[in-house]
């Protein structure tokens, strides 16, 4: 199967190209929406320009768009713009989101926009527990900022890691405070410093937290370096053999 990865640069993109790379399914491009506006329906507004470096190290082209608008309908065109416009260089049979399907509005937009191309669109793990996901995502050594935030609970968190030790702590907040562990359904938004995709890692220098009330801030990424990682033994590398350089 020939796809797009709408992606922003957090877990669940990011995981959903991992994904993609497992099933054997041939990724043509990703696409990244930067908004120029915080109330956007569909798209992650903080760091989303961090992805032209992680998409080269990821190797795959990249379309990288700006959305001005604030309704899902003329959202999810951005995205059908792009994939319309690369239809006979770059045929797709599908556009793949991360997460398990519970961004509901986000995911049927897109979908309904793609339509008439004949291009599906879907999860790329739909129903699966979200807590088992990002348990993987962690065994498999991904380095998770919290980068925008818009519930109660999760003030102490915009900014930081979520980590292997950490993340117990952020399921009994997620309990005691109502938000969806994986954040999906705009509790929160990530960005994916570190992977076994990525040749390099990213490592934040300056980092500013900027917060607009109680329940809802972003971070901007000030300075950062692109670090080189020590090479795995080949015979240690396992699944991510192919994804590693």
């Amino acid at each position: 199967m020939d796809v797009a990865i709408l992606y922003s640069g957090g877990k669940d993109s990011t995981f959903a190209i991992q994904h993609a790379k497992e099933k054997g399914w041939n990724i043509k491009y990703l696409i990244s929406v930067k908004p120029t506006r915080k109330d956007c329906f569909l798209f992650h507004y903080a760091t989303v320009e961090q992805t032209k470096d992680l998409a080269k190290m990821l190797g795959i082209p990249h379309f990288y768009v700006k959305c001005k608008v604030a309704d899902p309908a003329k959202e999810a065109n951005i995205v059908k713009e792009v994939v319309e416009s690369n239809q006979k260089k770059l045929k797709i049979d599908s556009v793949v989101l991360g997460g398990t399907g519970l961004q509901e509005t986000q995911l049927r937009s897109i979908q309904i926009a793609l339509r008439p191309l004949k291009v599906d669109a879907f999860a790329s793990h739909a129903g699966e527990d979200h807590d088992l996901v990002m348990e993987e995502m962690l065994k498999n050594g991904y380095e998770i900022l919290i980068t925008q935030i818009a519930s109660d609970g999760l003030k102490d968190w915009l900014g930081k890691k979520i980590t292997g030790e950490n993340f117990s702590q952020l399921k009994k907040d997620s309990v005691r405070y109502g938000f969806h562990i994986g954040f999906e359904g705009g509790y929160a938004d990530t960005l994916v410093l570190d992977c076994p995709m990525f040749a390099k890692k990213m490592v934040v220098e300056d980092l500013s937290v900027i917060f607009e009330d109680d329940y809802c801030g972003h971070v901007q990424i000030n300075r950062y370096r692109l670090e080189g990682k020590k090479q795995i033994p080949r015979k240690k590398r396992g699944l991510f053999a192919g994804f590693l350089k």
